[in-house]
């Protein structure tokens, strides 16, 4: 276990949490905005640092066009010596349509603290289909480095399925892409057939890739893919899947739908940290996805005898104020 212990939740009002450990020793932090209008980034040399770091704009939306709307669930990678963002944007519409009309795009920062940028804009990353997708990440094995996503399958009923394709640099995947999960258990279907907001945790001979699934709401959980390290990544054989969540609502603890999660390291630089977002409480007034009480946890990993990971239960969290808002630095 961690020397240091997380007071929960570690950021208020940030969901889609990504934490990176960097080599220069800060922690790297992003997350959807409430407004869901820009891209933030914060940094510090502990995770509890986070909290009191001050965020700084590195991209904003445009007024109109296919990145105006919803920006969602930012993830920064540090990749051949330099900073990308992926995230996810819709168009701005007169209808709900076009607000979830989602693509994924991708920035680039040659700066050594990205927090300073500049960040260029390396356009949509494409794939098979022109449908709504989302929800990317990045990791490199035995020298491929593999995009992981979320995505509408025109011809598998549904909301969103995950696929990896090896990339041809870090804005373009080869056309190899595959299906490597779809909805297929009850808990998967609740409100929405979805699988979406992949993380990679590389151990003990395996590659695992938790996911979620489910709306937004106090239904949404992770699941649990997991292939062995010398197996085809790019065939679906390949990937096994839990039956049942690995990390889900626990009313009694009053935590609500967690999710959308990313791992990272601790300050001792040997524990398995889960970062995850979760509520406080369960009624929403309203589409789940404009509540802004999301709020980012941390809390450690355990292992069990046979190599998996033991998420546990989500950790009861302190008291939260009746709102909570941070003020953001702009990259000129």
């Amino acid at each position: 276990m961690p020397t240091t212990e997380y007071v929960n939740p570690i950021i208020p009002q940030r969901a889609d949490p990504w934490i990176y450990k960097h080599t220069d020793g800060y922690y790297y932090f992003t997350g959807s905005v409430p407004a869901y209008d820009c891209i933030e980034l914060r940094r510090a040399t502990t995770i509890s640092g986070l909290a009191a770091a001050e965020p700084v704009v590195c991209w904003r939306k445009y007024d109109s066009g296919p990145m105006s709307a919803n920006i969602w669930a930012p993830e920064i990678h540090f990749i051949n010596n330099k900073w990308y963002i992926y995230f996810a944007a819709a168009r701005t519409a007169e209808t709900n349509e076009g607000l979830f009309d989602h693509r994924m795009f991708a920035l680039e920062c040659e700066a050594s603290n990205p927090l300073e940028g500049p960040w260029l804009e390396k356009g949509q990353v494409k794939t098979k289909w022109e449908s709504f997708s989302l929800d990317a990440t990045s990791f490199e094995h035995r020298g491929v480095r593999y995009y992981v996503w979320a995505q509408k399958d025109p011809a598998i009923p549904g909301n969103s399925n995950l696929y990896i394709a090896p990339m041809i640099n870090p804005w373009t995947i080869s056309d190899q892409q595959a299906c490597i999960s779809i909805p297929e258990y009850e808990w998967e279907k609740i409100g929405f057939l979805v699988n979406e907001g992949a993380a990679i945790l590389k151990r003990n001979g395996k590659i695992f890739m938790s996911y979620s699934a489910s709306a937004t709401d106090h239904n949404y959980c992770m699941g649990l893919l997991w292939a062995d390290e010398n197996s085809d990544l790019l065939d679906p054989a390949s990937w096994h899947k839990s039956p049942a969540p690995i990390f889900s609502t626990r009313e009694e603890l009053s935590i609500f739908g967690p999710g959308h999660n990313s791992f990272t390291v601790a300050e001792d630089g040997v524990t398995d940290l889960l970062v995850y977002h979760a509520r406080n409480y369960k009624e929403i007034v309203g589409d789940p996805l404009y509540d802004p009480n999301r709020h980012t946890c941390v809390q450690p990993i355990s292992w069990t005898p046979s190599g998996f990971p033991d998420f546990g239960k989500p950790l009861t969290r302190a008291a939260l104020p009746a709102s909570a808002s941070v003020n953001a630095q702009v990259i000129s």
